[in-house]
């Protein structure tokens, strides 16, 4: 049976908030940007807040028909017909640090270092963020999201970015035909990220 899956709008927004929040919470990479579990789980929902006014207003989230799944993507134009949204704007990751946790610096520097390994040259589609409301995890939802994604780059012949965040998304990244795309990102005495690339298929 099939997973529904609609573009999301304003009136998801906390919907994706909350999605996201709940999605990673204890991920690996917002263990290492938020240290203290009481920390995160008063700061980490607006920096998800941010990611999702920054989506909505920039690129496409999708959201399953049930609202127990959603992913962010951006397109990223090739670099001869302007900068990236990352790299446009050298402050952003500044401003994301002032707005959300102005005394963690890691807000910032998990953007800059995000940045710093995201390819440049051809257009792409970015893979931002995807997650599954936990009781929901496992059930293929993710898997549904990403692979209706990839059916719109392989018709307008896209290749696909993202960055896993863990060695279990990776895996699933994997099966989907992502490689690794140069070298792992080992973040300051922390975990490691693994940048991905996807070319179009047929």
């Amino acid at each position: 049976m099939g997973v529904a899956i609609r573009t999301a709008g304003e009136g998801d927004r906390e919907l994706v908030v909350r999605l996201l929040d709940a999605a990673f919470q204890d991920d690996p990479v917002s263990g290492w940007v938020f240290p203290g579990a009481e920390h995160r789980r008063v700061m980490h929902p607006g920096l998800m807040a941010a990611f999702t006014d920054i989506v909505l207003d920039d690129g496409r989230i999708d959201v399953t028909e049930d609202g127990t799944a959603c992913a962010l993507w951006l397109s990223i134009p090739a670099q001869d017909h302007g900068l990236d949204p990352e790299h446009a704007d050298d402050e952003g990751p500044a401003r994301l640090r002032a707005e959300v946790d102005p005394d963690n610096e890691r807000v910032e520097q998990i953007a800059r270092l995000t940045a710093d390994i995201h390819p440049s040259g051809a257009a792409h589609a970015y893979l931002w963020m995807i997650a599954v409301a936990p009781e929901h995890q496992g059930q293929g939802l993710g898997t549904a999201l990403i692979a209706s994604a990839l059916d719109r780059c392989d018709q307008d012949g896209l290749p696909a970015y993202l960055e896993a965040s863990n060695a279990r998304s990776r895996k699933l990244y994997e099966r989907l035909g992502f490689d690794l795309k140069g070298s792992p990102l080992d973040l300051p005495d922390g975990p490691r990220m693994w940048p991905m690339w996807r070319e179009p298929r047929g």
